[in-house]
């Protein structure tokens, strides 16, 4: 194979991208960050932003540019099984029980910052966005990206705090719930909108798209669960590999063909394959062994692809020594703090949690992690924003995801104080005491 071989490239790039993610997820969980803000900041540092910038020549080697569009498909390849992952880890079941306060929390986690990212946005339009993006697609896009939460960092979070099964954290857990199922509905909207050559055609991405979640729910999902392995049945559940190998094949194809389907109908791929994973069957040994396989093999073997792709996108550099960009900049993070913090303990005390707990829910939910960086993608291949403002939403979300830590540990330190924290300690009291009310 030759120096100019894509081949060769991926066979240094992809090492390097692993190990390097990999150091800065090891760095992040020693400063009690969760791993993905090790994983972004790595991402961006092999970019323009530090690499590219101190040692041009040394970038070129390690991440050969003959190797970054095809390291880029593994990367959005990796990101299909990662969304299905997420589709199928999103139980809206968690919502029983939790009634008024998860309904209330979860509309309001979005609602105010879709209203302050749409007026932001509609203040930055003239010069912040890209010449052939359209007002309305502009504005609802900054709005979706400012509202999102990131359900499966969020899960992490909880689980290594020993949070997931406290009070707080199952309605934290329903709340992202929610708002991740709606701001996907909404990011949909943005997409067809953005992709519409005519009237007619957002009309027919709608009818198809309907056409597509029935044939899911009412068809495919039925012929899963009579095709799939169950726990409920004799030997069933026995592990085999010929019958795993099978399903595993099957899930990996349906992941794709899923995918294929919403790019096809106009949606983004991504659509496509969270979609696959809500409507699999839950409760069966194989398929569990299934997703544990993908999970364990491609998240960190190619995810870390997309993030040093994401980071090859990001360049500091662009927003210079001019105090204007750095000033959008903070309003950027501002506006998106605000909006998912003050929103959501906002409603939570008005639904009778303490403020304390309030507080913490709405830290909670103002975390964005990967999820960000996948809506910010998406808004970059369709020219909605540009390498500029994409730059500035990166680092906005690398921000509120890094905050999460501190803020809860500065929130609860009463409960930590004098004590070690280690992973599945807990935190936080019962969310339904009456100690933490002020």
């Amino acid at each position: 194979m030759s120096a100019s071989d894509p081949v060769t490239g991926l066979l240094i790039a992809i090492p390097t991208v692993i190990v390097a993610c990999r150091g800065g997820a090891a760095l992040a969980r020693r400063v009690g960050q969760p791993p993905v803000v090790g994983e972004i900041a790595a991402g961006i540092l092999l970019g323009p932003s530090l690499l590219g910038w101190l040692w041009p020549t040394g970038q070129a080697l390690l991440i050969p540019p003959e190797s970054i569009p095809y390291a880029g498909a593994l990367g959005q390849l990796a990101l299909l099984v990662f969304m299905f992952l997420i589709g199928l880890e999103l139980d809206l079941g968690v919502l029983r029980g939790l009634g008024r306060t998860a309904l209330v929390v979860s509309q309001a986690s979005i609602a105010l910052p879709l209203l302050l990212g749409a007026a932001l946005a509609s203040g930055m339009y003239a010069t912040m966005a890209p010449e052939a993006a359209g007002k309305l697609p502009f504005v609802l896009f900054i709005a979706v990206a400012l509202s999102i939460t990131a359900f499966p960092v969020l899960a992490r979070i909880l689980t290594d705090r020993g949070m997931y099964h406290t009070p707080l954290g199952a309605l934290a857990m329903a709340c992202a719930a929610v708002n991740d199922a709606m701001a996907w509905c909404l990011l949909a909207v943005v997409v067809t909108i953005t992709r519409s050559g005519s009237a007619l055609d957002p009309v027919v991405t709608v009818a198809l798209s309907a056409f597509f979640l029935v044939a899911m729910l009412y068809v495919i999902r039925p012929a899963l669960a009579r095709w799939t392995p169950g726990t409920g049945r004799a030997g069933r559940h026995t592990p085999d590999a010929e019958r795993d190998g099978l399903l595993l094949l099957t899930v990996f194809t349906g992941i794709c063909l899923s995918s294929l389907a919403t790019d096809r109908i106009g949606l983004h791929a991504l659509f496509g394959a969270f979609v696959f994973g809500l409507v699999l069957p839950r409760g069966s040994l194989p398929v569990e062994r299934a997703a544990t396989r993908l999970r364990t093999v491609v998240v960190p073997l190619l995810l870390p692809l997309f993030f040093a792709h994401t980071g090859l996108r990001t360049d500091i550099g662009m927003l210079g020594n001019d105090l204007v960009p750095w000033l959008w900049a903070a309003a950027i993070t501002a506006v998106a703090v605000l909006g998912k913090w003050g929103g959501s303990a906002v409603a939570a005390r008005a639904c009778g949690q303490g403020w304390r707990n309030a507080l913490s829910l709405g830290v909670l939910m103002n975390c964005r992690g990967l999820t960000e960086l996948v809506i910010l993608n998406i808004g970059l291949e369709l020219g909605l924003i540009g390498r500029d403002l994409f730059t500035m939403l990166v680092l906005m979300a690398l921000v509120t995801t890094a905050l999460t830590s501190p803020a809860l540990n500065r929130l609860h330190r009463r409960e930590v104080r004098g004590l070690v924290l280690t992973p599945g300690s807990a935190l936080v009291p019962d969310a339904g005491a009456h100690s933490d009310r002020s």
